[in-house]
């Protein structure tokens, strides 16, 4: 089969199905060779015991590599409770699923418990490749970046395994994820109760954050840029609505509502004030503190129900106001380049470094004046196959454009 399939087995230590590959046939590396060929990241200072285990999974996934194909990858994920296994082989021209023996869940699980002495504790996923050459590498994954959603386990399985294993601290994105309890989840009902309740606390005022209107059309400005060079990053627009997601997994949205309002809020990675909430025992930033009552979780960037929400701003029609966020100096990571006329334009000859600055600080201060029309538009934002149809929609979907 051409397609990857992925092959679960959650608290399973019976032998999986055949899945109709022979293990017998053309001669894998010997076993004794896998050790000099092993390499290992991710746990430096792992013991004698760990090597030994390591080298004896190594041998196992070998062994699992049926006749015919050329490599074997495996991505397991453990805690306590569960676990969940991806295991692949392929020949450079197909792939497809082989079941994890009985024996390798147990190797696997030793070399989990065997790891709980070090430094790091015990990895959360083991990846490893062997190859029929004899090569092996293997890597522990000890949740630097989220796990793929496929191998997320539900959080009373990490906390069965803290309770097992305990840890210093966590991954801030874990930590939260085990331990946010919808702490900054506001629902619509909420957010009445608590305006009826926090009457008498005044919200900040943010004054260097650009004022709405401006930094829609300029949020606008770099979609369009981006849709322009048919690149997948960048903010997008739609009527009422933008987003933005960094490459540093920093981002944010702004949702215009009714009456001149709006709500920007997101979050930035490893936020050093949720690594003091989740890890420290600190209490957690009151985002929305002062709120009113249209600030809910509808308008909220969805992290703020994984617990992972660093900033809230709301603009009452004047001014962006805020409760405990960070200055917005700190939010440059979660932003697109919005915060002035030239950093917007900057984007733009970034994207195409044939449109001189002078071309592209006029496009931004059209689109600020909502004044832009197609014509003017189009050959700032084209180039080498640019969709400049697609990009001046964002334009229009914003609102920043005039008919010709």
């Amino acid at each position: 089969m051409d397609t990857e399939e992925s092959v679960s087995q959650n608290n399973s230590t019976a032998e999986s199905p055949d899945v109709g590959f022979r293990l017998t046939g053309q001669a894998a590396a010997p076993a004794s060779e896998i050790g000099s060929t092993l390499h290992r990241n991710g746990d430096s200072g792992q013991s004698t015991a760990q090597d030994n285990l390591a080298e004896q999974v190594a041998e196992e996934l070998l062994t699992l590599l049926p006749e015919g194909w050329d490599r074997l990858d495996a991505a397991v994920a453990m805690t306590v409770s569960d676990e969940t296994a991806q295991v692949i082989v392929s020949d450079g021209q197909h792939a497809a699923p082989v079941p994890l023996s009985a024996r390798m869940v147990k190797l696997l699980r030793e070399l989990r418990h065997e790891s709980a002495g070090s430094a790091s504790g015990p990895w959360w996923r083991f990846l490893a490749s062997v190859t029929r050459a004899g090569s092996a590498q293997i890597e522990y994954d000890y949740g630097t970046e989220p796990f793929p959603d496929h191998q997320l386990f539900p959080p009373q399985a990490y906390r069965a395994d803290l309770q097992t294993y305990p840890r210093p601290r966590l991954p801030v994105w874990l930590a939260a994820y085990v331990g946010h309890a919808d702490r900054q989840v506001r629902t619509p009902s909420i957010a009445a109760q608590a305006g009826a309740d926090d009457g008498a606390s005044a919200p900040q005022v943010e004054i260097d954050l650009p004022p709405l209107p401006l930094m829609w059309a300029r949020w606008a400005t770099i979609a369009a840029a981006f849709v322009a060079a048919d690149s997948p990053l960048g903010p997008r627009i739609t009527a009422a609505f933008g987003w933005f997601e960094g490459t540093s997994r920093s981002g944010s949205t702004l949702h215009l509502l009714p009456q001149g309002r709006a709500v920007l809020s997101g979050g930035l990675w490893n936020d050093p004030r949720l690594e003091a909430a989740y890890n420290g025992g600190v209490a957690l930033p009151q985002l929305y503190r002062g709120a009113p009552d249209w600030v809910a979780d509808p308008v909220l960037n969805p992290r703020a129900a994984n617990g992972l929400l660093s900033f809230c701003y709301w603009w009452d029609g004047a001014e962006w106001h805020c409760g405990e966020s960070p200055a917005a100096t700190a939010l440059r990571p979660a932003l697109p380049g919005v915060w002035s006329t030239r950093s917007t334009a900057d984007v733009v000859t970034q994207l195409n470094e044939r449109v001189p600055t002078a071309a592209a600080v006029d496009l931004v201060t059209a689109a600020e004046g909502r004044t832009l029309t197609r014509s003017f538009a189009a050959p700032i934002l084209g180039g080498n196959g640019a969709d400049t149809h697609n990009a001046y929609f964002q334009l229009m979907l914003a609102g920043v454009v005039t008919s010709e």
